[in-house]
């Protein structure tokens, strides 16, 4: 995921999903509801009757950084690496998170480099907030609610993190996704919002999870000239007001991660740096100082 990414375009289908479709009545009063439960009773048993060697697959829903996602039918979608990268870890994440009652894709079948997961109906919260059928006060509470329920949940029993891009993320006690953004996030008809591209989760701390998504904001935000910058000062000071996670102690290894990114294209690995510099910003002028004794 990259700045430019992130930033409000022409919406465009989104992995999972179809066309754009409003989201019914926008923003609610009361805010974002995040549900307690999956709902996975609408979506048919696997039956792979289709050719998954044809090429290609399906009709294109999009392509990412690493992957491509066709579409089967109105319920099913293909993820396919294009490197080849064996997808069962990523499988084994979201078969645990979805029984533990988070709002991500069912997986059908995985094999190899190929998995087959439900296909989700909605527009992404990044062109819901372009939209402006969601406020970002509620965009930003929408990301804090899908972490802390992400994170409540423990790491599976025996697993062991796949390898990947960084050697110093080393695990930890819960469910960290790596890459939870607006564009990662359909606000699902069937069940609101629910998390896509578990390509990246692993096991890790709720800091460096929570401190990933708060730079990745912030990158649009110190990226000079954009376009929406100020939206997205205005979104990530609601996200940090919202998250109640102490995030500087995941901000020094979130910077890491994010300078090995292989998505970020050329100028964009050195906004990360600034993007840092404006978490901490925000963050101290939120967090008011210790009072003076009295008398002192």
């Amino acid at each position: 995921m990259n700045p430019a990414e992130l930033a409000p375009r022409d919406p465009a289908p989104s992995e999972g999903s179809a066309a754009p479709r409003p989201v019914g009545g926008g923003a609610s009063a009361t805010g974002p509801t995040v549900p307690t439960q999956p709902h996975h009773a609408d979506v048919p048993p696997v039956d792979l009757d289709v050719d998954l060697t044809a090429d290609p697959p399906g009709p294109l829903l999009a392509s990412g950084t690493a992957a491509d996602v066709y579409a089967i039918d109105d319920h099913r979608v293909l993820r396919r690496d294009r490197a080849g990268r064996d997808a069962e870890s990523e499988a084994q994440i979201l078969r645990h998170v979805v029984a533990h009652g988070f709002p991500a894709p069912a997986v059908h079948f995985v094999q190899g480099p190929d998995l087959v997961a439900e296909r989700l109906h909605g527009p992404t919260l990044l062109q819901a907030l372009t939209a402006g059928e969601v406020s970002l006060h509620d965009g930003a509470q929408i990301l804090a609610d899908l972490h802390r329920r992400l994170h409540e949940i423990p790491a599976p029993e025996g697993w062991n993190d796949p390898p990947s891009q960084w050697p110093h993320v080393t695990g930890g006690p819960t469910v960290v996704h790596l890459d939870l953004h607006p564009a990662n996030v359909i606000l699902s008809e069937a069940r609101g919002p629910a998390l896509i591209d578990w390509s990246n989760a692993r096991t890790g701390t709720a800091e460096l999870d929570v401190a990933l998504t708060a730079l990745i904001i912030g990158e649009v935000v110190v990226d000079a000239g954009g376009e929406y910058s100020s939206a997205a000062r205005a979104l990530l000071a609601a996200f940090l007001a919202s998250t109640g996670t102490d995030l500087l102690a995941g901000l020094d290894d979130a910077a890491a991660v994010r300078a090995q990114d292989p998505s970020l294209v050329a100028g964009e690995r050195e906004l990360v740096p600034a993007a840092a510099a404006l978490v901490r910003e925000l963050v101290a002028v939120a967090t008011p100082p210790d009072a003076e004794t009295p008398g002192a």
